[in-house]
């Protein structure tokens, strides 16, 4: 398949993180493309381990998931793509020792861009719905664990992400996870602190 082959895997702010473009072998019937590799993640420093894909649909724009994460043994890494519509995918960085710890890093993912987020374990990883019908594929290292689930509240102050559009549709799990400042998991932490 000549220079087409391969992804362009961009590292983001938050170290471990990236997001992952496909390069497109176009021709007058469309294009393929290479959307994973277990070498090239590899050659990336990127965890290549797949044990579950799972597919997310959202009737209305607005949608918001997350933030969701998995306790250690459990920790998941994620790869998200949209491939029906358009998302605001965002991660935060839940490693103590790291030096964006506790920082958010967002970027649209959607069916014209076909880019995907890479979400290293222990991330928390959330989305939104910018279209209606937005659909995501999601390929997980380790299979979902509900006593090693937990999640940050999506309006936290101490991470004050900023969302691009109003969110109309929230699970009530996900509305009322504990706000780090009165998380046992993030004892350090404090309202606003950044």
């Amino acid at each position: 398949m000549g220079d087409a082959e391969g992804m362009d895997i961009h590292p983001t702010p938050l170290a471990g993180s990236a997001l992952i473009d496909l390069k497109r072998l176009t021709d007058d019937r469309g294009f393929f493309a290479r959307a994973f590799c277990e070498q090239e993640f590899v050659d990336a420093g990127l965890d290549p381990t797949i044990s579950q894909c799972n597919l997310s649909y959202n009737h209305e724009a607005g949608t918001l998931r997350g933030f969701h994460y998995q306790l250690e043994p459990n920790a998941e890494v994620k790869v998200i793509r949209c491939v029906r519509g358009a998302i605001y995918d965002v991660i935060v960085d839940l490693r103590p020792d790291s030096d964006t710890y506790l920082q958010w890093f967002g970027a649209e993912l959607s069916q014209d861009n076909y880019r995907a987020m890479y979400v290293p374990r222990n991330f928390a990883h959330a989305y939104l719905t910018l279209t209606p019908d937005a659909t995501t594929i999601y390929q997980v290292s380790t299979p979902y664990t509900p006593g090693a689930e937990r999640g940050l509240r999506w309006n936290d102050p101490a991470l004050d992400v900023d969302w691009p559009v109003e969110i109309a549709h929230i699970s009530d799990k996900d509305a009322n996870w504990p706000l780090l400042a009165d998380n046992a998991d993030f004892p350090a932490v404090t309202s606003g602190a950044r």
